[in-house]
């Protein structure tokens, strides 16, 4: 499982696991975990990154009727998953 560090603007960063990606309306999302196994809290970041962009720069999607279109799209994709 891929492993990717999360630098907020303001804090310690944070070790995320990716659990799955997906595109919708041509944005990338990545659907990621705190835990590498079991149950952990899952989150879902939106990548903000620009084509000229070194690093992939994500945000974590917090507007409601995003979140519940995307999550809808992560719980097809993954038996075990669901969003409340």
């Amino acid at each position: 499982m891929e492993k990717i560090v999360f630098e907020p603007e303001e804090g310690n960063p944070v070790e995320f696991y990716v659990l799955e990606q997906t595109k919708l309306g041509g944005i990338s999302y990545i659907l990621v975990t705190d835990e590498e196994q079991g149950d952990g809290d899952a989150w879902i970041l939106k990548d903000m990154s620009s084509p000229e962009d070194e690093e992939a720069v994500y945000e974590m999607v917090e507007d409601e009727t995003e979140l519940d279109a995307v999550g809808a799209v992560f719980e097809s994709m993954l038996d075990d998953v669901e969003f409340s």
